[in-house]
């Protein structure tokens, strides 16, 4: 069975031509679960540094084919929507990793044929980051995939709108590559980043009402 989520870390299931000792299978996963928490937090900041945008004169468009001018913007916004979907992606195989560590579900018992028990600094560590106000809990990581929304948008509305589209479909993507339903704590981390957007929306919309 392959350890990480099938297809979320862009990597095909491959079959071990030699058996796996359980405790390095576990230390693999514990390692993994690190290094895509780097990984995340590398890409937020690099799309940070990514947000200079082209602008476009009344002068610079009338030298410009506008249909090539809109196709360029399309295809931006294209690539955002697959820079989110792939951080979701990338996320849940974090949360879901740690969850995994912290539980030592199914899973792991199946890697330890029922004996083999996560060490317990690995789990200590796994329930940390899945706690209420942990790396991988569910408002810090709600918090993230929102603020990524917004930073790739730009803050525009519709924008938003897309990328929180491309949100949702990385969760039917990342559960179709699972197998079965994610844990509970992505699904209350998907509830709680769809509030983070109805509630950016609101606040977009209350000038207007006053």
């Amino acid at each position: 069975m392959a350890v990480e989520l099938n297809g979320v870390n862009g990597l095909n299931p491959v079959t071990p031509v030699t058996p796996v000792k359980p405790e390095a299978a576990v230390q693999k996963v514990a390692e993994e679960a690190k290094e895509n928490k780097k990984v995340e937090e590398g890409v937020v900041y690099e799309k940070g540094n990514q947000e200079a945008k082209t602008t476009y004169t009344p002068e610079s468009i009338a030298k410009q084919d506008r249909s090539s001018i809109i196709e360029q913007m399309k295809a931006d916004l294209d690539q955002r929507k697959q820079q989110m979907l792939d951080l979701v992606k990338k996320t849940l195989s974090g949360q879901v990793g740690a969850f995994s560590l912290a539980n030592e579900d199914d899973i792991w018992k199946k890697l330890a044929s029922g004996d083999f028990t996560v060490d317990a600094a690995t789990k200590k560590q796994a329930q940390e980051d899945i706690s209420e106000d942990g790396y991988w809990g569910v408002k810090k990581t709600s918090q993230r995939l929102f603020d990524f929304a917004k930073a790739l948008s730009g803050g525009d509305e519709a924008k938003m709108k897309k990328m929180q589209e491309a949100m949702e479909k990385g969760f039917k993507e990342a559960t179709k590559s699972w197998g079965q339903d994610l844990p509970e704590i992505s699904k209350n981390t998907l509830e709680a980043a769809n509030k983070l957007f109805d509630d950016y929306y609101a606040s977009l919309a209350q000038p207007e009402e006053q």
